[in-house]
């Protein structure tokens, strides 16, 4: 049913008294698992008056690998080319998105995503084509799983192999990992002998339950980036990282009667259910094109949902299905994560191809209840990516235990890990040393695959080139402002 004028007006007051990151209230302390509030990040500045959030200034690394604040470290827990799968090959390179679980007897479990497109020849370390785990043979991309027991062994092996492009994607309740495939590759592209552009379920803690991999077509096929499930409604919310037109955000409801739960999803009908896109309006009930029209935080649009028609594209692609005014669009939608009773979602920038106003950045929250989207941060254009100090590109994205959120940059120059705390403020948490270009023309490659252990005590990020995973261990506490 479509929101009346009436219905969003109600529902954007109380928005206004909810979520965070608007500099006004913080309600990102409700997230699951968000600790109490005893130890603060306000430290005074020797005037009796509270200094900058976060954890201090970044210090440079000797290892030339991970600038932290100081008191934090990191340990390398994967190396593509370098740390090898149970089966003796290496570890696959460029590592994306990443969710942690909690495994047995202290165990974390993590699923590694593979963001490796086209054939395997085009790759030095593929992921490897393990027996009845082989979803399209000349694919190069996929998932590994990460075991990182109590004493600090690591073991790494394949959960699915042959998909291609693995981007980001998303943890279900029920402790299970969606890896989401971005890109709209058809059998006979790029060397590709199946579809391409699909969603696929891994179980990090069965093996076999991963044996013999099925797309989760019913969520349909696209250039996906992540994916979040309401534990409530059973909703899953997916992003579009596309251009040309720009991508959408979907939303799938569940056919009458299904209920959620390891492996139920890969028994799906290819049309199951009902996959729409984001059509969104203003307070005055005016239809909002593009997000890149919002440039004020706190901007808040109302949510109707409009029907994918072909949801497996066979021969136009989805965001290109619906004419002029019937969704709204936004560049680059990225990460997503559920918390307060809706998604946190990446819009990471906006230049000539959007048709509102430059940004480099903007994170949106969609209350799933009042079907409204909130802008909570937005970034203005970076002048200078190579100077730090400034954060621009916001990619994968987590929220923290702690408060606030942790964001993945990737942009332009330099490349960070840092903080939004509830109140919007920004602060660094880590610096990209590793430069993979020249001392001439140096380059920095994006962090990926943010995300903490069961027990809040690490974060887990990754240097995409060449593939590394990182645990970073500190003085963690709660972000106050």
């Amino acid at each position: 049913m479509p929101l009346s004028r009436r219905d969003f007006n109600a529902r954007t007051v109380l928005a206004g008294a909810g979520v965070a990151l608007t500099g006004t209230v913080g309600a990102l302390a409700t997230a699951p698992g968000a600790l109490a509030a005893d130890d603060t990040d306000r430290h005074d500045d020797g005037h009796g008056r509270p200094g900058q959030p976060g954890y201090g200034p970044l210090v440079p690394d000797p290892a030339g690998m991970l600038a932290l604040p100081a008191g934090f470290s990191y340990r390398v827990i994967t190396h593509s080319g370098v740390t090898t799968l149970d089966t003796g090959e290496s570890t696959p390179s460029n590592h994306d998105g990443t969710a942690a679980f909690a495994g047995h007897r202290g165990v974390t479990l993590l699923v590694n995503n593979h963001e490796l497109k086209g054939k395997r020849a085009g790759w030095a370390h593929p992921v490897p084509l393990a027996e009845g785990l082989v979803y399209d043979p000349a694919a190069a991309g996929g998932c590994t799983v990460v075991e990182v027991r109590r004493g600090g062994e690591v073991a790494e092996w394949v959960g699915v192999a042959g998909t291609s492009t693995n981007c980001a994607g998303g943890a279900t309740p029920w402790d299970t990992w969606l890896t989401c495939e971005e890109t709209e590759d058809l059998a006979g592209k790029n060397g590709m002998t199946k579809d391409h552009g699909y969603v696929f379920e891994v179980d990090p803690a069965d093996r076999r339950a991963n044996r013999d991999p099925q797309p989760i077509k019913a969520f349909g096929r696209y250039a996906h980036e992540a994916v979040v499930i309401d534990p409530r409604s059973g909703h899953v919310y997916l992003t579009e990282d596309a251009s040309g037109p720009n991508g959408l955000l979907y939303r799938w409801t569940p056919p009458h009667g299904f209920r959620h739960g390891r492996g139920k999803l890969r028994t799906l009908a290819p049309d199951a259910g009902v996959l729409a896109a984001a059509k969104c309006f203003d307070k005055a009930g005016q239809f909002v094109d593009d997000l890149s029209r919002a440039t004020k935080v706190g901007t808040v649009y109302g949510v109707d949902w409009a029907e994918v028609t072909d949801r497996d594209a066979r021969t136009l692609s989805v965001r290109k299905q619906f004419a002029a005014g019937a969704v709204t669009r936004a560049r680059k939608l990225e990460g997503m994560w559920w918390a307060d009773g809706g998604t946190y979602f990446v819009s990471s920038y906006a230049r000539e191809e959007s048709p509102g106003a430059a940004h480099d950045g903007q994170v949106w929250f969609y209350d799933a209840k009042r079907r409204t989207i909130r802008l909570m941060v937005i970034f203005g254009v970076n002048a200078d990516p190579s100077a730090d100090g400034a954060f621009d590109g916001p990619d994968n994205i987590t929220v923290s235990p702690y408060g606030g959120l942790i964001i993945a940059e990737d942009g332009n120059g330099l490349q960070h890990l840092f903080g939004a705390t509830e109140e919007g403020r920004t602060y660094p948490l880590a610096r990209n040393q590793l430069n993979i270009g020249t001392a001439a023309e140096p380059e920095y490659s994006e962090f990926t695959g943010v995300c903490f252990s069961p027990d809040g005590k690490t974060l887990f990020a990754n240097i995409q080139e060449p593939g590394i995973m990182l645990a970073i261990t500190g003085p963690w506490r709660r972000t106050k402002h």
